[in-house]
């Protein structure tokens, strides 16, 4: 059995949440490869609104192992209000949830780090969400993480020696006042490893790979967005682990030949949190239009996203580099009533278009667009693709034809039941 993958192909808050509990009945587990508590999936169950930062999406499905990897980093103090919410749902995580003793963990140090130096950046400032995750990354690349199943094994010595580090860079470097934060942070953090003790940490290579040679079925759940890679996203303007289909063999310990199916999920328009170029950004009235009817607030950080038109050129790049066989497209929703809806097709650099996504985007990036005929109707009510308005079946075909692949799944709202398969000869 394959490892099928499921990732967003923009800059992240693509709905993966929603499709990974959509798609979780057909898979017997479900596991997290990278990213941190930064990401934030939102589930809209029952008319119930969940948000999701660290455990995977399946959770709430009985009988579906869950699985964080080891290329994710943990918070102790997230990861312990997480579970006291769903546990207040009557769901007793204890059961099905599973995290890998290589898994790093953040440190309430981390966090003073990330904010000591965005605000030693200044005006150029990356646009951090301030979790602690890319110290906690810089950390483990360095050889000097704290990992999860170090809680087991000496944790003290070995947590009072990354504090030790961590506080003279503050003082020295930095010269942040850390004292009344780090008197709050860590007493909630060794509580959240109290409850992060208490379930089972795993071997998570063994576990996963156990899985596949019995033939059972892997979802594997990818966080933040392609577009946000530390390789090949807009750098330096992006996370600090690759968020790609290759971050997944990694974040798992998995072979690359067993990859199955890639998913793709996609906004029909586009939006950004934070700092970094954004071509098709719109900062008119069409833009505020689709922030208000898309709700583009940060899940995880409140932020209002930045909001334009679906952009091709990135769209294709992002579904070459992580091998995309099919795509989920999201909050079609949000586009009922335009008259016209625009997709760029192009960059225009110098006075040449391309369809290239280039090395670096900058001022010189103009999109090319073309227009299409908006549908003017209400999707969220629908419940069948024999009832979409032809002007929506031109927009998908419209991607389809560009992208070379099928849309398999219309979202036409953030409820489960409000997810339209779509049957492709």
């Amino acid at each position: 059995m394959k490892v099928d993958v499921i990732l967003g192909l923009q800059w992240g808050d693509e709905g993966k949440g929603k499709i990974v509990d959509v798609l979780t009945p057909k898979y017997d587990a479900i596991s997290r490869f990278q990213g941190g508590p930064n990401a934030g999936h939102t589930l809209e169950i029952n008319d119930l609104k969940h948000v999701l930062h660290t455990i995977p999406s399946g959770i709430f499905h009985e009988n579906k192992a869950n699985i964080i990897g080891n290329g994710v980093v943990l918070d102790p103090i997230v990861f312990k209000k997480e579970i006291e919410g769903i546990q207040k749902l009557g769901i007793d995580l204890h059961k099905n949830l599973y995290i890998s003793k290589k898994a790093h963990l953040i440190l309430p140090t981390h966090k003073l780090l990330d904010a000591a130096s965005e605000a030693a950046k200044g005006d150029t400032k990356i646009g951090s969400t301030l979790k602690g995750i890319g110290p906690t990354y810089k950390d483990k690349i360095g050889r000097d993480g704290l990992r999860v199943g170090d809680l087991v094994e000496n944790f003290e010595e070995k947590y009072a020696s990354r504090v030790v580090a961590h506080k003279e860079l503050l003082e020295k470097f930095y010269q942040f006042d850390y004292a009344e934060l780090l008197a709050q942070w860590e007493k909630e953090w060794m509580e959240g490893v109290e409850v992060l003790k208490s379930f089972t940490l795993i071997d998570s290579e063994h576990m996963i790979n156990d899985l596949i040679t019995d033939n059972k079925s892997v979802l594997a759940e990818g966080a933040q967005g392609t577009l946000l890679d530390i390789d090949f996203g807009s750098y330096p303007f992006v996370t600090s682990s690759n968020t790609i289909c290759a971050g997944a063999c990694t974040g798992l310990g998995i072979a690359p030949q067993t990859i199955g199916r890639v998913y793709g999920i996609f906004k029909a328009y586009c939006t950004r949190v934070g700092m970094g170029p954004f071509p098709t950004e719109l900062f008119d009235e069409t833009g505020q239009k689709l922030r208000d009817a898309g709700n583009e607030y940060g899940s995880t950080t409140g932020r209002p996203r930045r909001c334009g038109w679906l952009d091709l050129v990135a769209l294709k790049y992002s579904i070459m580099i992580n091998g995309v066989t099919e795509l989920f497209m999201m909050k079609a929703d949000v586009l009922d009533n335009f008259d016209t809806i625009k997709v760029c097709t192009g960059y225009e650099v110098d006075g040449v278009v391309t369809d290239k996504f280039p090395y670096e985007l900058n001022e010189n990036v103009k999109p090319v667009y073309v227009e299409l005929a908006g549908w003017k109707s209400d999707l969220t009510k629908l419940t069948h693709e024999n009832e979409f308005p032809e002007e929506f079946n031109d927009y998908i075909s419209f991607i389809e034809e560009e992208t070379g692949l099928p849309i398999t799944i219309a979202s036409v709202g953030p409820n489960r039941a409000q997810t339209i398969m779509l049957e492709k000869e």
